[in-house]
């Protein structure tokens, strides 16, 4: 992976989450209840005004991509164990529980694309203009994740933020077991991959 400018270093600190909750979001009230696990950032270059999430993830996947050599190990790894304890076969009821079947008309109008479609791991609840929700459902946790793109003075900053419901018991220990590996190996990789397209994309 080429280095990064400064501006794209991706960032989890604290002080962003006051900053993430008091930006206008369906997803704060259409979470309400589900806790909020973590919050990432990346500052991406300014390089004309009004480009949207939507216009960047539609571009985006017109790219080519290959995860770092870490992460796909970390995840086949994950694959492995989960295929051997059946961790990543749906939960009993999770067609029922999917935060899909909170969308009203209005969100399924907004929607650019359709509820449940697949994107890569997780399936996508909605994507508006500068907000997109995924999840994935098995027994090891119900998590959505948030992409969130706000257009700033001289920068964009990108948000990603994790979102995890319980679905018994084992959540908590999976999670706890996961962290080190998601904070330092996984979401730095995912933040720096952004910051890769989003170049490729608008810098040429």
């Amino acid at each position: 992976m080429a280095s990064l400018d400064p501006l794209m270093k991706p960032s989890r600190c604290n002080s962003h989450r006051p900053e993430f909750e008091r930006l206008p979001l369906r997803a704060h009230e259409f979470l309400d209840g589900v806790p909020l696990h973590d919050v990432w950032t990346v500052d991406l270059p300014r390089i004309r005004r009004g480009i949207t999430l939507a216009e960047f993830l539609a571009r985006a996947n017109c790219l080519p991509r290959q995860l770092p050599p870490g992460v796909r190990t970390l995840l086949s790894v994950r694959f492995f164990i989960g295929g051997l304890f059946g961790w990543d076969r749906a939960s009993q009821g999770s067609i029922s529980e999917s935060f899909a079947l909170r969308l009203t008309d209005e969100d399924r109008t907004r929607s650019l694309v359709s509820p449940g479609t697949r994107d890569g791991l997780f399936r996508i609840v909605y994507r508006f203009e500068n907000e997109q929700l995924n999840e994935v459902i098995n027994r090891t946790a119900h998590a959505a994740a948030l992409s969130v793109l706000v257009e700033g003075e001289a920068s964009y900053r990108y948000y990603f933020a994790v979102y995890v419901r319980e679905v018994n018991r084992l959540t908590r220990y999976y999670m706890a077991a996961i962290d080190p590996f998601r904070k330092w190996i996984v979401y730095p990789a995912l933040l720096g991959g952004i910051a890769e397209e989003w170049n490729a994309i608008f810098a040429g």
